[in-house]
């Protein structure tokens, strides 16, 4: 079975990250940053890709840790 990915999102006014499919988050509080950088490490150490949303909730980026479904071309 494949792992999910990472989200790092706003909820209530605190960032958070989760695996994507979960309701609770593994890690909760603190900056932006420091919840990208929690959810980076879990992403590289599963393997997966890390969605950062915006804090109204659009994504505002990706990346890859494993196999990257977008490749680059060349």
């Amino acid at each position: 079975m494949a792992k999910a990915n990472i989200e790092t999102y706003n909820e209530d006014g605190q960032w958070k990250s989760r695996r994507e499919g979960s309701s609770r988050a593994f890690s909760t509080g603190g900056t932006k940053a420091e919840q990208q950088a929690k959810g980076r490490e879990a992403a590289t150490r599963d393997g997966v890709e890390h969605v950062i949303k915006k804090l109204d909730g659009t994504i505002g980026e990706k990346n890859s840790y494993g196999n990257d479904p977008n490749p680059p071309k060349g």
